[in-house]
């Protein structure tokens, strides 16, 4: 039989796969090619990162988030490919999501390419009941949570320039259970709706410094919509600055620095503006990018997206 305690870990997973299902980013205008594969390849250059979160600190079984990722174009070729790993640990349950992307761009004008991409991802899902000291170890039920594999799809679209961009993604079409109680499913995995978009205006003539709004909203069946707005203002091309806001949840502070032409790091710090905060104290992000690029050897318009 289980313990109440398992009860109540399953509840704030659920409650917790509801409101954010896929890992939540800050500064998911770096990490698009999580969310979309159409991404893949757009920024011209192969390009590494790297990301660790750790969310609502001092708040047992937070969510801790690991990412690694690889994106590039294909040489002579309008195709563009990636490869992601991203670890989720969310109390007793530890999440890995393998993804390969491949995109496909098409040059509409001078200035503007519509990009297409497809996602292909392998879960693992595992549940450490350790964690929740059932009164039965050997109940059946307990099982099959061992690297349980699930399979998935996605899709996107990606139009942008050296200074806008608009995507509409759906990393994950297959909704799949990942815990069963008497066929009820406790824990599913659902379909998560992307909408973003972003501009960069110069503030002044020789475009020392930059400003970009920019938007995302996310749509999940059973969770309120989530909307981030984030303003951020790049400084000589070197260092970048911004606030954010997540509806009716935090308020973010992120920064970033330029370090050579390839090495980019990047810091963001949320506060939740819920009761939540009474029971931590704030999520932290940092992520390290690096690029290699072709011919010139830097890229021609220095972008924060």
């Amino acid at each position: 039989m289980r313990t109440k305690l398992f009860f109540f870990v399953i509840m704030f997973v659920s409650l917790s796969g509801n409101a954010q299902q896929d890992a939540q980013y800050t500064q998911y205008m770096y990490n698009t090619i999580n969310i979309n594969p159409a991404y893949a390849g757009s920024r011209g250059a192969l390009s590494i990162f790297g990301l660790y979160r750790t969310q609502w600190v001092g708040l047992d079984g937070a969510p801790k988030t690991s990412t690694v990722s690889v994106n590039s174009p294909i040489n002579n070729s309008n195709l563009g490919v990636g490869l992601s790993i991203v670890n989720d640990k969310i109390g007793p349950t530890n999440e890995t999501n393998i993804a390969a992307d491949i995109s496909y761009t098409i040059q509409t004008s001078a200035d503007y390419k519509l990009s297409f991409g497809i996602k292909g991802t392998a879960n693992l899902f595992n549940l450490d009941i350790n964690k929740l000291n059932p009164a039965n170890q050997n109940d059946p039920q307990f099982q099959d949570f061992n690297n349980k594999f699930s399979p998935n799809v996605g899709a996107g679209i990606y139009y942008h320039s050296d200074k806008a961009y608009i995507g509409l993604s759906v990393p994950n079409f297959i909704e799949t259970n990942k815990y069963n109680d008497n066929d009820i499913a406790i824990y599913k995995s659902k379909m998560n709706y992307y909408l973003m978009g972003g501009y960069v205006f110069n503030l002044d003539q020789y475009e020392y410094y930059k400003f970009k709004p920019a938007i995302l909203a996310k749509m999940v069946e059973g969770a309120p919509l989530q909307v981030d707005i984030s303003a951020n203002f790049m400084l000589i091309d070197k260092i970048v600055l911004g606030i954010a806001y997540r509806w009716s949840a935090s308020m973010s502070a992120m920064a970033g620095f330029q370090i050579t032409d390839g090495l980019y790091i990047g810091y963001g710090y949320d506060r939740e503006t819920t009761n939540l905060q009474n029971y931590n104290s704030g999520s932290h992000e940092i992520f390290l990018r690096y690029e290699f690029f072709k011919n010139t050897g830097k890229m021609t318009t220095p972008r924060f997206f």
